[in-house]
């Protein structure tokens, strides 16, 4: 890590060491930016970042690899949660899915996904939303033997949401590791997506694949009641997060023209939308036909005339 920071001028960071082949944390930060270290372990680094909507505080986090060791996670999870009130955002390798529907080949036991679960509720924890291919991890094994999964992921709390609305995540191409980079991007209205790989559909499991994903929809939607009830007089603030989320889900980021080009931009996607149902529902040469037109009853009487 010290040759890599060496190599990259325009740096400062810090690094923890792996032990062994696994773990090894590291933070790099830009010079000039003003950034407050916190507290570092083997299994994570927390800082704190200055911004002009308000200081606001990221974690890279490495969960424990070993399942005998996985509950020291979550209880480093909620020892993090609890030493400030500052928006959080917390990223990295959890080492664990928070659903079925996030691995494909293999199984997890429910329990271990129960935990992870437990874990994020306690601390008031959601996934930052993210974009392009849905799994993180790849054993790189071919046929029956491989396995992927998200057990990468970006989680954030209600008000670091508040703080960056249009924020998403994306797992950049895997090149040197079994794992995705991940690109936490604060606006991704401004910025745009970066360019990933081509979504296809993957057949998961081989039961009700439907079923897993509304038990995922309502376990998220039970959260958001649960923190409703939960903040009483901070509801407002919860309240605009929500309808801030549900504004970003009708949002339409980019279209494609009839010339087969991506348009970006509101005031361009609106014209583009505009065009195509404006030819779609127009013509320069209307025609009615009698036969259809019999068939209509009459609306408009003599008396509103």
């Amino acid at each position: 890590m010290r040759r890599v920071k060496e190599k990259l001028e325009g740096f400062y960071g810090m690094e923890v060491d792996s032990v062994g082949r696994s773990g090894g944390l590291a933070f790099l930060w830009r010079k000039g930016v003003d950034c407050t270290f916190l507290s570092a372990s083997v299994h994570h680094m927390d800082f704190l970042i200055p911004s002009e909507r308000g200081e606001w505080r990221v974690t890279g986090f490495y969960g424990w690899p070993a399942v005998t060791d996985r509950h020291l996670s979550w209880e480093l999870l909620r020892i993090l949660s609890r030493q400030s009130a500052v928006p959080w955002v917390c990223m990295g390798d959890f080492n664990e899915v928070l659903f079925s529907t996030k691995m494909k080949g293999g199984s997890r036991p429910q329990w271990k996904m129960n935990n992870f679960r437990a874990a994020v509720d306690d601390c008031e924890l959601r996934d930052v939303p993210w974009e392009g291919y849905n799994f993180s991890y790849d054993n790189g094994q071919a046929g029956d033997s491989n396995r992927q999964s998200m057990i990468d992921r970006a989680l954030c709390t209600a008000p670091w949401r508040e703080l960056f609305p249009y924020a998403r995540h994306y797992y950049l191409e895997r090149e040197w590791s079994d794992h995705a980079p991940i690109k936490l991007v604060l606006n991704a209205r401004e910025e745009g997506s970066p360019k990933r790989r081509q979504f296809r559909f993957e057949q998961i499991w081989v039961g009700d694949e439907e079923y897993l994903t509304r038990q995922e929809e309502q376990y998220w939607r039970q959260r958001s009641r649960a923190l409703w009830l939960k903040d009483g007089d901070r509801n407002t603030k919860f309240f605009h997060t929500r309808a801030g989320e549900r504004r970003q889900k009708n949002h339409i980021a980019k279209l494609v023209d009839d010339e087969g080009i991506n348009r970006e931009g509101d005031d361009v996607v609106s014209k583009v939308a505009n065009d195509y149902f404006q030819q779609l529902f127009a013509t320069s040469n209307p025609t009615v036909d009698d036969d259809v037109m019999q068939g209509l009853g009459r609306r408009v009487t003599d008396g509103i005339k």
